[in-house]
């Protein structure tokens, strides 16, 4: 089973002489395990994607499948509860890593775990494993003024693998880093896709950060227009 599939996946705004559109025809698949780049100047449909298959943005018209759930088609169905399967299906990173502020960096990821119906000790404890696999067991109660940004970024990556999810959309998540921070981010996500089984959509427009990632997806006017697949 795929993690994710789309087919002539389209986002139309506007209509008649307004009408803009910034996403046609979009059709893929990715397998659980899979690191997916998805590449193209800005304007290009790259977020607009990511949006769409998040149920941030309603598609105008195609094809949605999620860890073999049915979540678009020509729309959203009627009845769909877009809440429960961003809770259970979908993690989230951003470029701002948009930590709650007052919050330490373990309060930060238990936060995404207790909206989602775990315990506190439960969540306090899963949170602070996540944390420490990805080296940060020496910063667990710091706030986030006092992280740097590859840990706060890496911080933001332990709360988008809190509830386990088959997908990880990630949309310019090395953008406020430095070369060297941003390719280590790129790495763990790599890494992080092979060992939790998700599939990972990393949305940026660095071909240098893209090392290594099983495909990459060019965009341009919305539209595919290249697809190179990693051989190694």
């Amino acid at each position: 089973m795929y993690a994710v599939q789309i087919e002539n996946l389209t986002k139309i705004y506007g209509q008649g002489h307004t009408e803009v559109v910034a996403l046609a025809d979009a059709t893929f698949a990715v397998a659980p395990g899979e690191l997916v780049a998805i590449l193209g100047p800005s304007g290009s449909g790259k977020t607009t994607l990511l949006t769409t298959i998040g149920l941030v943005t309603e598609p105008t018209r195609g094809k949605v499948v999620l860890d073999g759930e049915l979540i678009a088609k020509d729309g959203w169905p009627a009845g769909l509860d877009l809440k429960r399967i961003r809770r259970e299906k979908l993690g989230f990173i951003f470029q701002a890593h948009n930590l709650i502020p007052f919050l330490t960096a373990v309060e930060n990821v238990m936060i995404a775990l207790e909206n989602n119906g775990v315990g506190a000790k439960a969540a306090r404890t899963r949170s602070i494993e996540l944390l420490e696999s990805l080296g940060l067991g020496h910063r667990l109660n710091h706030y986030p003024s006092l992280l740097s940004g590859g840990e706060s970024q890496r911080t933001a990556i332990a709360r988008a693998l809190a509830n386990q999810p088959r997908v990880i959309l990630a949309d310019e998540p090395t953008a406020a880093l430095d070369t060297e921070n941003g390719k280590n981010v790129m790495g763990l996500l790599k890494k992080l896709a092979v060992e939790n089984n998700s599939a990972i959509l990393v949305v940026t427009h660095d071909q240098r950060m893209v090392e290594g990632f099983d495909r990459i997806f060019t965009f341009s006017d919305g539209r595919i227009v290249d697809e190179k697949r990693n051989h190694v």
